[in-house]
């Protein structure tokens, strides 16, 4: 019983929900840990692209994107990016949409699974994130995104090296085939124990409770 459930996350680092539906997930597997017996969780993280056409160096704002890529005002833009920055605030986010730079994401995908096969995904992830949607980093390109491998202690110039040969696209490929195979067209997706799916950032108590239902469905599974 004590072996931890298994979390695969889909998610994209340009993604704003991804990066609450972390924080809502860590308080909801924390909560589930708390009742003790060897509860635990062990999280991978796979590679969905929301925008793949976006250039690396994308000119203009946030604003500017979003009003381009859905075809909304630049008013409505704005206040619905002030909605996601105050979701974010109220789970310790403090989103900086006016200094984020919009970027492909397809190198930093390669970068986690680069960080997959060094045993710090997890730290990476978190260092992307907040990269991107809090210090303004530039994730796209490979120079930039090496410094930040080197933050969480990868060797950056291996971690370059890696990034300029396109070493593990197709890793970031099979994620995605992966994601079509699941029906799964938007992010943040968890799919638990290989089980069960939930879609978006959803409260943390609505994580625990599924993880809970997980554990006691395995306790009820005859050894």
């Amino acid at each position: 019983m004590s072996e931890p459930i298994k979390i695969d996350i889909w998610s994209d680092i340009a993604c704003p929900w991804c990066y609450i539906g972390k924080r809502k997930f860590e308080a909801g597997s924390g909560l589930f840990a708390e009742a003790g017996d060897g509860r635990g969780v062990e999280v991978e993280y796979h590679s969905f692209e929301l925008s793949p056409d976006t250039p690396v160096d994308f000119e203009g704002s946030e604003v500017d994107f979003l009003a381009g890529h859905k075809g909304m005002p630049a008013g409505q833009v704005e206040q619905m990016l002030e909605r996601v920055t105050g979701i974010a605030s109220s789970v310790g986010l403090d989103y900086d949409f006016a200094n984020l730079k919009h970027t492909n994401t397809v190198k930093a995908h390669e970068l986690l699974h680069y960080a997959k096969a060094h045993g710090t995904q997890l730290e990476l992830a978190e260092r992307l994130f907040r990269a991107y949607f809090v210090e303004g980093r530039h994730v796209g390109r490979a120079e930039d995104l090496s410094d930040l491998a080197a933050e969480v202690g990868l060797d950056r110039e291996e971690a370059l090296a890696a990034l300029e040969s396109s070493q593990y696209l197709s890793d970031v490929r099979t994620d995605q085939q992966t994601a079509a195979e699941f029906g799964i067209n938007g992010v943040p997706f968890f799919v638990i124990d290989g089980r069960y799916g939930v879609s978006g950032a959803q409260d943390a108590q609505t994580f625990a409770e599924v993880l809970e239902q997980v554990w006691t469905e395995r306790a009820a599974v005859p050894a």
